[in-house]
């Protein structure tokens, strides 16, 4: 699964919410904050400007310290998930071995809990990006060698 524009996304609000609640030093919360305040952007077409806007969202890309925050702000994201999931930054994976339709209804459960988590965060999945596949170690008869007689 992937994130709609993960780094561009991250809601500077939210993301202090959690800093606060992960009892980061009171300094260091003011430092972040001001990394990533009074940011401005516009944006040039054809020679012509835009007006400047204000950021409010996203982690400048290209330093650790946004890699940190996102990887922070996203952190909570496991919570109240029994299936097993795998970060690559952005990227995630979460599996389940199906033997019932039990561990369907719990994988199914797992989704919910993480796009509720998305739609609470501000952190939408990229639907496109996201894909299934089935693994089975089954194997699959083959027609009997047909017997030629001549």
């Amino acid at each position: 699964m992937d994130f709609v524009k993960a780094f561009d996304k991250v809601p500077h609000r939210r993301l202090l919410v959690k800093l606060k609640h992960y009892n980061l030093n009171q300094q260091v919360i003011g430092w972040i904050e001001s990394f990533l305040s009074s940011r401005r952007q516009r944006v040039v077409v054809d020679g012509y400007m835009s007006q400047e806007a204000a950021v409010l969202s996203g982690v400048p890309q290209g330093t650790i310290l946004s890699l940190l925050l996102f990887l922070i702000f996203i952190n909570d994201i496991t919570e109240n998930v029994s299936s097993p999931i795998h970060l690559f930054a952005d990227d995630y994976l979460i599996y389940r071995e199906i033997k019932s339709p039990s561990d369907c209804s719990l994988l199914q459960k797992d989704l919910d809990t993480l796009v509720k988590w998305s739609k609470t965060w501000g952190m939408m999945f990229n639907i496109k990006k996201c894909n299934v596949i089935s693994i089975t170690n089954a194997i699959k008869k083959k027609d009997p060698p047909s017997v030629h007689h001549g």
